[in-house]
């Protein structure tokens, strides 16, 4: 929770390091990052009485006759960007939108994490969360040819972006994202960040930050980033991996105990989160895997999950459970790894959260791990098994997520329904314009 100490710190750096413009940063529904930038005059009254903008001309947001809107600055997310110049500089702060009326806008995304979050703190869970985020480097944003051939962890002269991911890091670093460690990714010109753990809605800005920071640093070398899921057919997609433990207040990590049966040392809560995860998967794929290219990314490679499973060696996996540290208890933790970078990061955590969170409320049941002799398996044969296959194309997500009670409490009526008439038009343009050979070969002829 915000404080006038934190306004206080915000308004004297303001004034110590001249700062000329402040951007107010928020997203739309869908994920797109929007700005509009102020005067450090104006940065006070924005602390105590917000700053209107008319919402009716952002995606999803309000009708134009309830438009007027308000944007109140989070305190804690202030931070100067260093792309800009230091004299007369830019800062950014995230903002929380609100009603004319000072109620929490329904249609606003950090506010459903937000809520969510909170709903997790007051059963004492404190959602901790570190991304993973995958994505291509590309000469232009039309022509997706790859400008290195190198592979996973190669560091050979074929990989040009050594240099712009050392500037990436130092940038995110500059804006306080600590970065555990970049890399090249399995495909050609394929990159990736890994983000320290945070709490779920500072993780959330940290990942609306690195997207931008990725693209600017690029577009700065005359390169293009594209986090698209799937854009060369021959080669690895990309995925927005998402680690995520539950902490006590204390600090502590509530996904360990001390269990001899269990090498990873699991404990119940964790157990009743990832079946709560595996049950609602196929319901809230539509959030984490929002565009028609997304589902060219399911594909059976043995890397990427089709199926609602978990394991620990097995990579094809939904929710993996990393090994890397066994017996260290704040390293405890589960890999999510359906996601990819198109997905609005805000919904994204409130709807797998929630999934987990229900999961323990509900007390479900660990299904029996999946291992590597799952890939093998026939659908046939895992849905006697009990394991569910997640949605082939954005049409099944369509209507998987539609029909779900808990997709519609978590997400509230205004971003719920907008989500569905929008990705239900984006499919239905798809359908029209795909060839009968695409429909056949790429997306189960649907």
């Amino acid at each position: 929770m915000s404080t006038e100490k934190d306004i206080d710190f915000v308004l004297r750096t303001v004034e110590k390091r001249n700062i000329r413009f402040v951007q107010l940063w928020f997203t739309d529904v869908l994920g797109n990052l929007k700005s509009f930038a102020i005067s450090p005059e104006e940065l006070e009254e924005a602390f105590e009485e917000g700053i209107g903008f008319d919402g009716s001309a952002v995606d999803g947001f309000a009708s134009l006759e309830e438009s007027d809107m308000l944007a109140f600055p989070d305190p804690d997310t202030f931070t100067l960007l260093p792309w800009r110049p230091s004299e007369s500089g830019v800062a950014r702060v995230f903002c929380d939108v609100y009603t004319p009326s000072r109620e929490p806008f329904e249609g606003d995304p950090r506010r459903c994490l937000l809520k969510v979050f909170h709903q997790a703190d007051e059963r004492g869970y404190v959602p901790n969360v570190g991304p993973k985020i995958e994505y291509f480097y590309f000469d232009n944003d039309l022509d997706p040819v790859p400008l290195d051939l190198a592979g996973y962890f190669d560091l050979t002269p074929m990989d040009t972006a050594n240099d712009l991911r050392r500037q990436t890091t130092l940038t995110l670093e500059k804006m306080s994202i600590p970065v555990q460690y970049s890399y090249h990714a399995a495909g050609p010109s394929q990159n990736g960040v890994e983000l320290r753990f945070t709490e779920a809605v500072s993780c959330a800005d940290n990942i609306m930050t690195a997207r931008l920071v990725i693209k600017q640093e690029a577009a700065g070398q005359g390169m293009f980033a594209s986090f698209m899921p799937k854009p060369i057919s021959s080669a690895p997609g990309s995925a927005m991996f998402l680690y995520q433990s539950l902490l006590d207040h204390d600090g502590e990590n509530l996904f360990w105990a001390e269990r001899e049966e269990h090498s990873t040392h699991l404990s119940e809560l964790a157990e009743h989160y990832i079946a709560g995860i595996l049950r609602y998967a196929p319901e809230f794929t539509l959030v984490t895997n929002p565009t028609v290219n997304s589902y060219k990314r399911f594909i059976s490679t043995g890397e990427v999950p089709t199926h609602a499973t978990w394991g620990r060696r097995n990579r094809s996996a939904l929710v993996r459970i990393p090994t890397h540290k066994p017996g260290k208890h704040i390293a405890t933790r589960i890999e999510l790894r359906s996601p990819d970078p198109t997905a609005n990061p805000y919904l994204a955590l409130a709807v797998t959260i929630a999934a987990g969170l229900k999961g323990i409320e509900d007390g479900l049941p660990l299904p029996e791990e999946s291992t590597c002799d799952t890939f093998n398996a026939s659908d046939r044969e895992l849905s006697a098994r009990g394991i569910e296959r997640l949605p082939r194309t954005l049409g099944e997500a369509i209507d998987r997520f539609e029909a779900s009670d808990l997709m519609r409490e978590v997400l509230g009526e205004h971003i719920f329904t907008y989500f569905v008439r929008e990705k239900r038009r984006e499919w239905d343009e798809f359908c029209t314009s795909v060839t009968d050979w695409e429909r056949e070969h790429y997306y189960g002829g649907v």
